[in-house]
């Protein structure tokens, strides 16, 4: 099964929270609330250097993602 890079996630439980998983290592779920991110798993093959440089191009690619769906959603 081919997944998609990113999922947009909602809970009832949180309504003013907007999650947006990553499902492409290193997989994540960023709250677009406050941009607080929660790894999935462990990125065992990059330093805290890379790993900060990779997560600030998946971050803007996340919410890239979301206004498009956005947009998508309104047409």
């Amino acid at each position: 099964m081919e997944l998609p890079k990113f999922l947009l996630g909602d809970n009832t439980d949180f309504p003013d929270d907007i999650f947006i998983i990553h499902l492409d290592y290193p997989r994540f779920i960023i709250n677009l609330k406050d941009d607080e991110v929660e790894f999935m798993e462990e990125a065992e093959d990059l330093d805290e250097a890379e790993l900060n440089a990779e997560m600030e191009g998946l971050i803007v690619l996340a919410n890239e993602f979301y206004d498009r769906e956005v947009k998508r959603y309104e047409e």
